[in-house]
């Protein structure tokens, strides 16, 4: 399993291949140490990456075998939280997604006119230890589990400038054991104190991301100052940038409001029109890809597109399909006719790269139009969205 997420090497450089050239004997140390209690975990390595919708994230990598451990950790305490999570948690858990999150609440904004969107500022460095390991060992009694969960959450992070700084908080976004972690502690944080103390409010919530229904303004101004205060109590903080009051208009729905759309999980949800099966035209409030994720995935393609001229069209196409497959696979459940507008573009960008690869295609762009159209032709599956029929004519 954590050979499948792949992933860098940690602090000690050490790879997944490199563990696995002496992989029983790693192992064994790894559980000899483990079982006898003098297994501690080495520094997590912060690398900066890349967010999907533009800036950037600090991820913390532990060492592989610190990944190793920490799965063996998750496997037995996973089975012990799932059953109580709450079915309106969809990050980071087993049969749920993002687009799950995406679907509950597109038919609940058809049945509320107010929604508060919410966003906890730094969730997975700013979890208090104390609490988390209160719910900790409200669920398990495991000696061993509890005792590498608290030395994971008190080990050094190495920064960028390779300088070692100490944690008093938070778990490291990108270690195995975290999301599940960070569910937790938001599940007697926000979960379940929504189902007992809201419970005519609705919501989902996918990590440090969610929205909560309203059926007026006046109750949705009320929920977000509780929310507020509750996020205070367990030392999280709301970001005031990402958090607003919506009102869901559609064709029924006119009163004027400042806010009528919002980004939820790289997908807008706006007033658009919508036709029924009877063919007549109408104002829904619905989803569709958003303008940050358009830029992401057009950035994305650029960036693999640039200085590539030495490559082939075969490399062009091992390396954009994974971002072409993802990009449709995601976007493509909601409005799929705007997810496809942006997989025709890519056929713009590769003329780009032929133009610039081959010099007899440089004089008229409509020359290496038409060569990248006979390219689809006789190879219509080599490019993901070639598969799906957008292809370039010959």
């Amino acid at each position: 399993m954590v050979n499948a997420n792949k992933g860098g090497p940690g602090i000690d450089d050490k790879t997944i291949n490199e563990f696995e050239a002496d992989l029983e004997n790693n192992l064994y140390k790894l559980w000899n140490r483990m079982s006898s209690g003098s297994y501690f975990p080495k520094p997590v390595k912060a690398v900066e990456i890349p967010k999907k919708m533009g800036g950037k994230r600090l991820l913390g990598v532990p060492t592989v075998e610190d990944r190793i451990a920490q799965m063996v950790v998750r496997m037995n305490l996973e089975p012990l939280l799932e059953p109580i999570f709450c079915d309106d948690s969809y990050g980071y858990r087993p049969n749920k997604s993002a687009i799950d999150a995406i679907k509950i609440t597109r038919e609940r904004c058809w049945k509320y006119d107010w929604l508060i969107e919410f966003d906890i500022k730094g969730l997975f460095d700013n979890i208090d230890h104390e609490l988390l390991m209160k719910a900790v060992r409200k669920h398990t009694d495991n000696k061993w589990v509890i005792l590498y969960i608290e030395r994971w959450l008190k080990a050094p992070i190495q920064m960028p400038d390779k300088t070692m700084k100490e944690r008093f908080s938070g778990t490291p976004q990108g270690s195995v054991i975290s999301p599940i972690l960070a569910n937790l502690f938001m599940h007697y944080a926000f979960d379940r104190w929504m189902k007992t103390k809201n419970p005519e409010n609705p919501w989902a919530r996918y990590a440090d991301d969610g929205v909560i229904h309203c059926k007026t303004k006046q109750d949705a101004h009320h929920v977000l100052r509780k929310l507020t205060e509750r996020m205070g109590e367990c030392k999280l903080e709301i970001s005031h940038e990402k958090t607003a009051i919506i009102y869901c208009r559609d064709v029924n729905r006119k009163e004027k409001h400042d806010n009528t759309s919002f980004d939820f999980l790289g997908y807008t949800f706006r007033t658009r029109v919508s036709r029924n099966r009877n063919g007549q035209y109408f104002a829904s409030f619905s989803p569709a890809v958003s303008k940050k994720a358009r830029k992401a995935f057009r950035d994305n393609i650029r960036d693999i597109r640039k200085g590539s001229s030495h490559k082939s069209l075969e490399q062009m196409a091992k390396e954009m399909n994974p971002v072409l497959r993802g990009w449709a696979n995601y976007f493509g459940n909601f409005r799929p006719s705007e997810m496809r507008n942006e997989l025709i573009k890519v056929n713009l960008a590769l003329v780009c790269w032929a133009i610039g690869k081959y010099k007899g295609l440089r004089r008229h762009k409509s020359n290496a139009l038409h060569w990248l159209g006979r390219c689809a032709k006789t190879r219509p599956n080599l490019f993901y969205h070639w598969e799906m029929g957008l292809r370039p004519a010959a």
